[in-house]
């Protein structure tokens, strides 16, 4: 306990220092800063309206305040959170997620979060369950209801038929004295709190704890899935997530596309029959007579054999001026795997090879250009 009271005491000093700061830099410096790593924030003018200032101070509260809210849920989780993981994790059917209002919204992203880290889940709105939609839920199912008060009453009017039902409900809401409280199998307090807005009725802080307590449901039981970046691939295949997560084989070059020679023949040999229609890859892949890549000639060896202006030397076996022992990816790896090889070895082409380490395409770094950050374009 007393490790988690410094905890939140530093977060909450962090949270004071990070304020300060954020005033210090909105607002127009009194001198220039002298801090080497110090990048100077450009101001349109060096004083706010009042209006304005009002508004940043305000907006400053808001955040303030639903930090706070979180960060009290840190002293809150107790055994019947550890109890509330196992359930969601040895769960065989579905978590069904609930709620009304905000609370719904909040719901159906933790639900998302859920389904995307490992642990099945879906939403069902409790007004459409009222009138049918409780179908949806099976007996190996888990319910996750969510209410700041605990007495919505589209939500209570539920509890009864999923708890004759033998549903097991986790809820989480202000205190376990409310008519969902009473009705679950366990309770997530988030306790009291106050709103942020300026007449504490809007949820909004209170709406904040329960994301974040969801959240940590949801990723505590990822983790005790041993939920792997490989899973996560699985449940991501689209955007630069999901490439990222994607295996090397759905992006290499096919070998049909690539340059491929003995490494017996000579360079002049190879420049005149490994010829391929459209944009060429930087690399010709050089094997041995069992078809094992020994080794790659780059455009880069190219032009050092140029330099040398030895002229001879393109009637020399290649392997004399290949790059031996290259870089390369085993087929089945992650993407992440290979984009790490290619930025750190600052290379344009990596290899994919099988088992026998015989070549099944090639990964070209001007095909995953999408992969990597975008550089960032200051305004004019």
């Amino acid at each position: 306990m007393a490790t988690s009271q410094a905890a939140q005491k530093q977060a909450v000093s962090t949270t004071s220092d990070v304020r300060r700061e954020h005033f210090r830099v909105v607002g127009a410096p009194e001198t220039p800063s002298s801090a080497p790593n110090e990048v100077a924030v450009p101001f349109e003018s060096t004083a706010l309206s009042g209006a304005d200032s009002e508004a940043l101070s305000f907006a400053r509260d808001v955040l303030l305040s639903e930090s706070r809210a979180i960060l009290n849920q840190i002293e809150r989780l107790d055994r019947r959170f550890c109890a509330a993981v196992e359930l969601l994790t040895t769960c065989a059917g579905s978590v069904v997620v609930t709620g009304m209002g905000k609370a719904g919204l909040i719901g159906r992203k933790i639900s998302a979060t859920l389904s995307s880290t490992g642990t099945p889940s879906h939403f069902l709105h409790p007004a459409e369950a009222f009138h049918g939609d409780l179908g949806t839920v099976r007996p190996d199912d888990v319910v996750l209801a969510l209410s700041y008060s605990g007495e919505t009453e589209e939500l209570s009017q539920i509890l009864a038929p999923l708890r004759s039902r033998s549903i097991p409900i986790v809820s989480i809401v202000s205190t376990a004295a409310s008519s969902l409280g009473r009705a679950s199998t366990l309770v997530l307090e988030i306790g009291s709190i106050e709103e942020a807005d300026a007449l504490r009725l809007a949820p909004s802080s209170s709406a904040a704890a329960m994301l974040a307590v969801g959240d940590a449901l949801a990723l505590a039981a990822s983790r005790r899935r041993k939920f792997r970046a490989e899973d996560f691939a699985k449940f991501h295949p689209g955007g630069s997530l999901g490439r990222r997560l994607s295996r090397v084989d759905d992006l290499m070059r096919p070998l049909s596309q690539c340059r491929i020679a003995s490494d017996a023949l000579s360079i002049r040999e190879i420049f005149v029959s490994c010829r391929k229609p459209g944009r060429r890859v930087g690399a010709i892949l050089l094997t041995d007579d069992e078809g094992r890549l020994t080794g790659v000639f780059t455009d880069a060896d190219l032009a050092k054999l140029f330099e040398t202006r030895d002229a001879d030397f393109f009637d020399r076996p290649i392997r004399d001026a290949m790059t031996r022992f290259p870089s390369v990816v085993r087929s089945g790896a992650l993407m992440s795997e290979a984009l790490a090889t290619l930025s750190s070895r600052k290379i344009s082409e990596l290899p994919v090879l099988d088992e026998r380490g015989v070549p099944l395409g090639v990964l070209d770094v001007t095909d995953l250009v999408d992969f990597f950050p975008t550089p960032f374009e200051p305004a004019n």
